[in-house]
């Protein structure tokens, strides 16, 4: 068997076990409501403080990886993030909430997509859009498990027994996925199915940060990332305010979840032959139809309808971005330049919640926060249509700048000597 694959299972463990836990925090959403009256504002907060730090510590995890490697860097990540949702068994005032989001699981969150598909990115190259969907499954996976089991905690063992069992799991797991990632070995630091530059490993941060392309990325990023964190934070308790028990809201997210499974393989095999740009559209298209939609759906079969058609771009939309950076820039530092575009993701990311939390706390109702989204996944879908065709020679130009790179061998493969 081909080592590589374990650092793919070690990649699919972490996105599982973090992405799976953020989103199972929106099934504690009524229980805390009820018990200290906070509102749904300040616990959308608390996440997007999450969000929002792990955007800011991006690029340095990014840099991190490209320097050390993946694993001790996720392994200090992973006992944060563990700590910290143990942690949220001993909450008692809002300002515990925000330190722990800010300080253990949003640092702990910083590495999970850097790390991971960096890593991958760099040990794959002809099937780099394949391998990173296989990746990305854990996190649909997760969001299809572990709410559930969050629900069944909260049932069994209270809310602070569910959020400690929840935590410790959480850094046993992330310790064994650390400990199965390795580093590319020095020729392999630049898979040579990306994209090269006259200094034969794409080019550096400080060039391609001066590109269109690079700029491009960070703003389509900026507009759909509210939405991957708004829906998947919101949908379960949106569900009981139509009248669904918490554990049939919480198959809301495990419907969002199954159906990204599909997002994430169609797109992460396709986007190896359409090219990323194209990828994304795929993408946008159904995410921005079902937030349409989602302002009308109010009966519980038509809402699992359209979650399921959200799921699809949900899923693509965080398969896409690695391969994307890899086939546009190279591999040389496809951490920091990576890291850069999630920062942009997720300062938009990190308002989404808020807004959305807001507007239901004013008006009872999340239909303006939808269209809101709605507006800005098109406004994301309008300037992803507007980069160059997939693999043109000038992608990596910045500006004014340098002469064409060359584009890959048709030849070329993962890298691997006599493949």
């Amino acid at each position: 068997m081909d080592s590589r694959y374990l650092i793919v299972f070690g990649a699919c463990l972490t996105q599982f076990t973090v992405i799976g836990l953020l989103f199972s925090f929106g099934v504690f959403f009524n229980v805390l409501e009820e018990e200290f009256g906070w509102s749904r504002t300040l616990l959308s907060s608390a996440v997007a403080l999450a969000a929002l730090v792990m955007g800011l510590l991006a690029v340095f995890a990014g840099r991190l990886c490209d320097r050390f490697g993946p694993a001790p860097v996720l392994v200090g990540a992973g006992l944060l993030f563990g700590t910290g949702f143990a942690l949220i068994s001993v909450v008692g005032e809002p300002w515990h909430l925000f330190v722990l989001f800010g300080l253990f699981i949003g640092v702990g969150m910083s590495t999970h997509d850097v790390a991971t598909l960096s890593t991958i990115a760099r040990w794959f190259a002809r099937r780099r859009g394949m391998m990173t969907g296989f990746a990305k499954v854990g996190t649909a996976t997760g969001q299809m498990v572990l709410p559930p089991v969050a629900a069944l905690l909260i049932a069994g063992l209270g809310w602070r027994g569910a959020a400690l069992a929840l935590g410790i799991a959480a850094g046993g797991l992330l310790l064994v996925a650390a400990a199965s990632m390795r580093r590319p070995p020095p020729d392999r630091a630049a898979s040579p199915g990306a994209a090269v530059s006259p200094a034969g490993r794409g080019g550096g941060f400080a060039e391609i940060r001066r590109s269109r392309v690079f700029w491009t990325l960070c703003a389509a990023q900026f507009l759909f990332f509210p939405t991957l964190m708004t829906v998947p934070l919101h949908i379960a308790v949106h569900g009981m305010d139509l009248g669904m028990t918490r554990g049939v809201a919480a198959t809301l997210l495990t419907v969002i979840g199954g159906a990204s499974i599909a997002g994430r393989l169609t797109v992460g095999t396709f986007a190896d032959r359409i090219g990323g740009r194209n990828a994304y559209i795929v993408c946008l298209v159904p995410l921005v139809t079902s937030l349409l939609m989602l302002m009308g759906a109010d009966t519980h079969a038509s809402l699992f309808a359209v979650v399921a058609l959200y799921g699809f771009g949900h899923g693509g939309l965080f398969t896409v971005v690695s391969p994307t950076v890899a086939e546009f820039f190279g591999t040389r530092t496809h951490g920091a330049i990576y890291g850069g575009i999630y920062l942009f993701g997720t300062i938009g990311g990190a308002a989404g919640p808020i807004m959305a939390g807001r507007v239901f706390d004013l008006t009872g109702s999340y239909e303006y926060a939808f269209s809101a989204l709605a507006l800005m996944g098109a406004g994301a879908l309008l300037l992803m249509a507007s980069l160059p065709p997939p693999r043109s020679a000038h992608l990596l130009a910045p500006p004014g700048g340098h002469r064409p790179l060359r584009s890959p061998s048709p030849r070329q493969t993962d890298g691997v000597p006599g493949s």
